[in-house]
C-alpha cells in the first residue's frame, strides 16, 4: 500500500565530520568552507547525531543507525538520502552524484544489511549517468509525492533531466521541473532544501522558484492532489524550514525539522502545521555547517518487511 509517510529511517553516523570543500561550490546554505575544523566539531555532530535519534526513537520512528566507515574519508556521510532510495515494491534505488568526494558514500553492504528485515526484490543502478555527467542526487534532487506520483525536481547541477525522466518511467512518477535560485542568483543545489510534502500539506519556498509561470504549475499542482499549501518565504528556505520530513509512529504523524527550522515559522503556519502532525525539532547547529538539516539525515525505508 502506498504512503506519503514512512515510520522507519536509515541514518549513518558520522565518522568524520566538516563542511566539505568540494559541496560548497554549488551549496549556499553551507557555511565556510576551508577553515580548520577541529576534532570537537566532529564530536559535537556526532552528539547531535546521537541525541537525534534518541528523539526519533522516543516518538515511536525506527532508526536503523549504520556507522560511517573511517576511508575514504566521507564529510557528508551523514546525509545518505543522497545516494540511495527505498520503494514500496521492494526496490532500491543507487543513484548518480555530482561531487566525487561523496560517491564512496554508497555502500551495498548496507543494502544487504536493510534485507535481514525487509525485502528488497531488485537494486536498481542509476550511477553509469556520472560517465555522461549527468547527476540525480536521490531525494535531496526528488521530493516524492508516493500518493499522487508526482517528482518535483528543482534543475541543477546535481538534478538533471535525463536521470530524472529515467527514474519516473522506471517508476511510474510525473515528473515536474523547474529552477529556483537562493539570494545570490545561484540555483538551488537541492529540492528538498525548499520544499517538503506530507500526506495532507506541502511546504514550499514558492518565491524562490525562477519563473512565475513554474511557481503558478507547482501550486496547481499541490492543490490538485489534496494539499493545503504553505508557503515558505526566502529567509524561512535559508534557515531551513522546507528541510523537513513527514514521518509517522503507530499514533500520529510526525513532522521532522531541525530547532533552528521551526523559529522561523509563524504561529499561524504552526497552528496550520499542527493540525496535520506534531512538529518534533531536532538540535543540528552543527550538522547544519555542512548545508543540510533534519531531511538530509533520513533515507525513509518504503519496503515491505518480510
Amino acid at each position: 500500500m502506498k504512503a506519503q509517510s514512512t515510520s522507519a529511517v536509515v541514518m549513518v553516523r558520522p565518522c568524520e565530520f566538516f563542511p566539505n570543500p568540494e559541496t560548497a561550490l554549488d551549496n549556499a546554505f553551507q557555511s565556510e568552507a576551508g577553515r580548520d575544523f577541529s576534532a570537537t566539531v566532529r564530536e559535537d555532530a556526532q552528539v547531535e547525531f546521537d541525541l537525534a535519534v534518541q528523539t526519533l526513537t522516543d516518538a515511536g520512528v525506527t532508526v536503523h543507525v549504520f556507522a560511517d566507515t573511517p576511508s575514504p574519508i566521507k564529510p557528508d556521510a551523514v546525509f545518505p538520502n543522497n545516494w540511495f532510495s527505498t520503494h514500496e515494491d521492494g526496490r532500491v534505488v543507487l543513484y548518480p552524484m555530482f561531487n566525487p568526494s561523496r560517491r564512496p558514500e554508497r555502500r551495498r553492504e548496507l543494502i544487504d544489511r536493510l534485507r535481514e528485515r525487509y525485502r528488497i526484490t531488485e537494486i536498481i543502478d542509476y550511477t553509469v549517468f556520472e560517465e555522461r555527467n549527468l547527476y540525480l542526487e536521490g531525494t535531496g534532487s526528488l521530493v516524492l509525492d508516493h500518493l499522487d506520483r508526482v517528482a518535483y525536481a528543482s534543475l541543477s547541477k546535481r538534478t538533471d533531466r535525463k536521470p530524472l525522466e529515467k527514474f519516473c518511467t522506471d517508476f511510474g512518477f510525473e515528473p515536474l521541473t523547474f529552477e529556483s535560485t537562493g539570494a545570490d542568483g545561484r540555483l538551488i543545489y537541492h529540492t528538498n532544501v525548499m520544499m517538503c510534502i506530507g500526506t495532507d500539506f506541502a511546504l514550499v519556498g514558492l518565491e524562490m522558484i525562477r519563473e512565475p509561470a513554474d511557481r503558478i504549475k507547482v501550486r496547481n499542482k499541490l492543490e490538485a492532489t489534496g494539499r493545503t499549501v504553505i508557503e515558505l518565504s526566502r529567509e524561512q528556505v535559508e534557515n531551513f524550514a522546507g528541510n523537513a520530513l513527514e514521518l509517522h509512529s503507530e499514533t500520529e504523524r510526525l513532522l521532522i525539522l531541525s530547532a533552528r527550522a521551526a523559529k522561523y515559522f509563524t504561529s499561524a503556519q504552526v497552528a496550520t502545521l499542527q493540525t496535520f502532525v506534531r512538529l518534533l525539532p531536532l538540535s543540528l547547529p552543527t550538522i547544519e555547517l555542512a548545508g543540510g538539516s533534519a531531511r538530509c539525515m533520513l533515507a525513509t525505508i518504503h519496503l515491505p518487511i518480510r
